[in-house]
């Protein structure tokens, strides 16, 4: 029985129960490793269903078991049928699954008799902005009982959404209602638990107080047992009546009643789960991408970050929010900005307008600004709008945010226009910004007074360079007469050249800095104090894998960039921040330690987390390595290659020696060689039982002329970090 304050709302679909109820008879559940019976035409189809999500396509959900019919084979240039064995009308509905395109005629499933359309349904896609998940869909078809009938599912479109997802095909003689539901709540406690599902049809959720929707976003909503618990603030609703509405639920669902408020943010094992990074940041609960808006302010290093609060899959673009004193240990504070009419809330920067350009400031703090682009049709609120750039501001130390009431401040230029990165040049006393054109290699520079006015100041080619771009000043070999300027892009290239504040004029580049596989989109921070004048960078560990956990994806550990001559020109190195060895514990050291063929065990060490440092001369082996938790990272003399996590990177030894800094952690390495010429930073899933570490040399005998390791503590042991 549903409970009193579970309301059902106007739906389309009811129930419609005859009186003689049979069992219901399945058409096709697409389980199989082939499509047996069901005749293939083109090539949409691909050899046999899918098995959820192909090859550059968003995350596809909402269908049953492990397939599903997925035209999407090879893209959305291929085009087919696919067409079933005959069948009789036997039950007085016919229903599926059905998601992806929106065209009628192309992107379509049809019920056909001697050859006729008699019934037809289509995707719910037709512009950017859509979701991969499959929903119900049903026929009346008890005007056609006892009839022949054929099913056609029909993929003749190409572009955007040219394909059609397809499963569990079932005559029954009940309708599945598609409906809304909502639920009422007085918010008198901090935070609201929502379900989550992974692989669930995403819902579109709404929260509405005093009869205006305040927020509205999709999620996995678990149906039946969550896979984890996910949250919300709620402190602006506090003492508030809130309506949860969701959309496309089946009548019967209970999902709503599991919605629950709490004193506590969910879980019990809360930073401590099995895959959880114990000095990378992650964020509670929901996936993570790109760093964004890294700012220094009133002794606090700001993280904002790519986040889906409401699901641990790519979607929802909000922007998430930690705060540190230390660059080590992280506060992760409520989402600062979320999605609107103009779209999700994309990469950007941030900036201290330290001389009050906007008119914000109001009392002591200095106004924090974020400058992010608006990624029209990406949301409902949004459809049929551009990519545009936008602003919103804290003048509380970044504990509150607030959109600019003229936003966005820069039209769109040029397609998905995105990722501004704003720097103030003193020298030509403007902001500016770099801004990706959403075409690879090009770039554009934009000046502006207070960050609310731009005009466009010049071109900036980058060969090749795609998305998330930074540009920032440092001295060369550490002599602050001779200085640089260096532009970067998403892929961790970069151009080493000059910059007038008009235009930038590379003078070599570009130059590939990252050799891991997990490393993308990373941002330096901005107004770190002068007495400090380190330019520290953080990145996402692109791709990691965390089964079964309630978060995805990490962040790189703080490292620091540097300019220095080499004979090859000027390049950037790498190296961790100084204060990620205040989590230094136990030490294990060993000097000129001989190597052999023989992996040679380090006594006393066991752990998920370490800090290493290494100088290993290479005398007359082939190779020299550590293996790491069944991970090897390793030197080969022959080829001057260093190989780590099946990534290499060209390492010449420097008078017959290198010298390696690795940190591990649960599920990720990041190595830096010879003093950060060469950094890798990749993920990998542990094996459970394998905690120990050896050292060894292949080719003859070597030596670790130096060999330290440090156990290393969480920084999420403490209550206070939590």
């Amino acid at each position: 029985m549903r409970t009193p304050f579970a309301l059902l709302l106007l739906s389309l679909y009811f129930y419609s129960v005859p009186a003689a109820v049979g069992p219901d008879i399945l058409i096709a559940d697409f389980e199989g490793g082939d499509y047996g019976l069901w005749k293939v035409e083109g090539e949409a189809f691909g050899p046999a269903p899918a098995r959820g999500t192909l090859p550059h396509q968003m995350p596809v959900s909402g269908f049953e078991g492990k397939a599903l019919v997925n035209t999407f084979f090879n893209g959305d240039g291929a085009t087919g049928t696919l067409t079933s064995p005959p069948l009789k009308i036997e039950r007085h509905y016919i229903n599926f699954l059905l998601g992806g395109g929106g065209d009628p005629e192309k992107t379509c499933i049809n019920l056909l008799i001697d050859g006729e359309i008699v019934r037809t349904a289509t995707g719910p896609n037709t512009a950017p902005g859509g979701t991969e998940a499959l929903d119900w869909h049903s026929w009346e078809v008890s005007d056609l009982a006892g009839k022949d009938a054929t099913i056609q599912i029909v993929d003749r479109a190409t572009g955007g959404w040219g394909h059609i997802n397809v499963d569990q095909i079932v005559q029954s003689d009940r309708k599945i209602a598609n409906v809304t539901l909502a639920r009422e709540l007085k918010i008198d406690k901090p935070y609201l638990h929502l379900p989550v599902k992974g692989g669930a049809a995403k819902r579109r959720m709404r929260f509405v107080v005093d009869g205006s929707m305040v927020r509205q976003f999709d999620i996995e909503l678990a149906e039946d047992g969550p896979d984890f618990w996910t949250y919300t603030e709620t402190a602006p609703y506090r003492d508030k009546l809130l309506r949860i509405e969701v959309d496309r639920m089946r009548a019967e669902s209970d999902a709503l009643e599991r919605i629950r408020l709490a004193d506590t943010l969910p879980g019990e094992d809360l930073y401590q789960e099995p895959l959880r990074p114990q000095f990378h940041f992650s964020p509670a609960r929901g996936w993570t991408n790109d760093p964004n808006g890294l700012v220094y302010y009133d002794g606090e290093y700001h993280l904002f970050f790519q986040h889906n609060p409401y699901g641990t899959a790519w979607g929802n673009m909000t922007w998430g929010h930690a705060v540190s004193t230390d660059l080590v240990h992280w506060q992760q504070l409520p989402d600062a900005i979320h999605l609107d009419n103009l779209g999700t809330i994309f990469s950007g920067s941030a900036v201290v307008d330290q001389e009050n350009t906007t008119g914000w400031q109001t009392g002591r703090h200095k106004p924090i600004v974020c400058i992010y682009t608006s990624a029209g049709g990406t949301n409902a609120e949004s459809q049929g709008r551009p990519f545009t750039q936008s602003i919103a501001y804290s003048i509380d130390r970044g504990r509150t945010w607030t959109k600019h009431g003229g936003n966005p401040v820069l039209d769109n230029i040029h397609g998905g226009n995105r990722d501004p990165k704003v720097i103030w040049h003193a020298p030509s006393s403007q902001w500016v910004m770099v801004l990706y054109l959403d075409e690879r290699g090009k770039f554009g520079l934009f000046g502006s007074p207070d960050l609310k006015k731009w005009t466009k100041l010049s071109d900036l080619p980058f060969p090749e360079g795609h998305e998330c771009p930074d540009l920032f000043e440092l001295p060369v070999d550490a002599d602050p007469a001779l200085r640089r300027w260096v532009a970067w892009e998403g892929g961790g290239r970069y151009l080493v050249g000059r910059f007038d504040g008009k235009a930038f004029t590379a003078e070599s580049g570009p130059h590939l800095s990252k050799f891991g596989p997990n490393d993308y989109a990373a941002q330096t921070y901005s107004d770190i104090p002068a007495s400090d004048g380190r330019r520290i960078q953080i990145a996402w560990m692109a791709g990691g894998k965390y089964p079964g956990m309630p978060f995805n994806q990490q962040m790189s550990v703080p490292r620091v960039l540097t300019l220095r001559t080499t004979p090859e020109g000027i390049r950037l190195f790498f190296e961790p921040v100084e204060e990620l060895k205040k989590l230094r514990d136990k030490h294990h050291g060993w000097k000129d330690l001989a190597l052999g063929q023989a992996p040679k065990p380090l006594e006393g060490i066991a752990g998920d987390r370490f800090d290493i440092e290494a100088t290993f001369d290479l005398a007359k082996a082939e190779t020299v390595g550590l293996e790491i938790r069944g991970q090897k990272i390793e030197y080969s003399a022959a080829d001057k290659q260093l190989r780590a996590l099946d990534k290499a990177a060209p390492l010449d030894a420097v008078s017959g020696k290198i010298r390696l800094r690795i940190l591990v952690d649960r599920t990720s390495i990041e190595v830096f060689a010879n003093g950060g010429r060469v950094q890798m930073a990749g993920c990998y899933l542990p094996e459970s039982d394998n905690k120990g570490l050896a050292a060894y040399a292949t080719g003859g005998h070597a030596a670790a002329v130096a060999l330290d390791v440090w156990e290393l503590r969480s920084i999420w042991k403490e209550k206070e970090n939590l």
